[in-house]
């Protein structure tokens, strides 16, 4: 296994993902306040989300020239969205945003894992 992802695009990928994430996370729409409502998260604590999203990002762009740190991001994007499918389920909030954005998420950062550094 390298660390530096090969091909590159998928990191890239899903830090632009991420970005667009935490972007429309500043001013929430209805299925992202209804998301976090659902889990129970305090409103206070919703704009740590938007910093973790970002970090994220910028770990994944910076792990296509560092060697391992887009590896580290990308495990942690893994651990997040397992994380908030957890607390779905915690929640009994199972709706189609769990189905959609929770699990999706989390599959596509898998992908990302697997493509990027894995399959090779």
């Amino acid at each position: 296994m390298l660390l530096v992802p090969e091909p590159w695009w998928p990191s890239a990928f899903l830090a632009l993902v991420l970005f667009v994430d935490a972007v429309a996370s500043v001013r929430p729409p209805r299925f992202i306040r209804d998301c976090l409502a659902g889990v129970r998260l305090p409103r206070e604590w919703w704009w740590t989300l938007v910093v973790v999203k970002l970090l994220a990002a910028a770990g994944l762009m910076a792990g296509l020239a560092i060697p391992g740190v887009g590896l580290a991001a990308n495990i942690g994007v893994v651990a997040y969205f397992l994380s908030a499918a957890a607390a779905h389920i915690r929640a009994r909030f199972l709706k189609q945003e769990f189905w959609l954005n929770c699990l999706g998420m989390l599959a596509l950062s898998v992908a990302v894992l697997i493509m990027s550094y894995a399959a090779r």
